[in-house]
């Protein structure tokens, strides 16, 4: 199963412009990558598993409502960002990274697509002066570190069923690293809705503000 047919697999109910966006994506993805290092080679031939795939896997946690603001930190090339900005068109996503050429790649791809709820910045996330509903991330750094660049980025009143924080995604064990997070912490595992072997040891982790 490969490309949008693996997408429709876990999220049946795309529209017809969704399903355009996400088939678009890995030629964009490839033709880009050949310029500028933007995901790992060896993921290329794996680009829908590995990459979009993983960043809907936070859609399986929860469903934004519309006029949900979203801040995706150290997107590289766009994960989780992008997929999460095509899954929820009436939502808004700031896409940030401190790599100027990977934020060109992301305005570049988000224009191509059309994609107008998608801003992105050349920026460190600690001086981003904007507040979100949630901030999404795909394992930029560990744990600890991330609460010092997101803290006090959070809108306080919540408009989502799930209450305003952070939706990290991040593999292995992870005991060690949360040792010294004093939040309420969910983790949710990914292989109890992704049946891919890729997904065996990956989580979403969900820190409330």
């Amino acid at each position: 199963m490969i490309g949008i047919d693996l997408i429709l697999s876990q999220f049946p109910n795309l529209t017809e412009d969704q399903k355009e966006q996400f088939g678009r994506l890995q030629e964009l993805y490839n033709d880009w990558n050949s310029q500028i290092n933007i995901i790992s080679r060896k993921d290329t031939e794996n680009f829908y598993e590995r990459h979009v795939m993983h960043s809907l896997a936070i859609a399986k946690i929860t469903t934004f409502v519309d006029g949900t603001r979203i801040m995706d930190v150290g997107t590289g090339g766009g994960f989780p960002g992008i997929p999460l900005a095509i899954l929820f068109p009436n939502c808004n996503f700031l896409l940030v990274d401190s790599i100027g050429k990977k934020i060109k790649v992301v305005k570049e791809i988000s224009a191509t697509l059309g994609l107008k709820n998608v801003s992105a910045t050349h920026e460190r996330a600690e001086k981003i002066n904007k507040q979100f509903d949630f901030i999404v991330s795909r394992a930029v750094t560990a744990m600890p570190t991330f609460l010092i660049w997101t803290k006090g980025k959070f809108l306080k009143e919540n408009k989502n069923e799930l209450k305003n924080g952070i939706l990290y995604l991040k593999g292995g064990d992870l005991q060690e690293e949360m040792a010294s997070v004093k939040k309420a912490i969910q983790y949710f595992d990914i292989k109890t809705f992704y049946p891919e072997l890729f997904f065996e040891t990956k989580k979403v982790v969900y820190i409330r503000n």
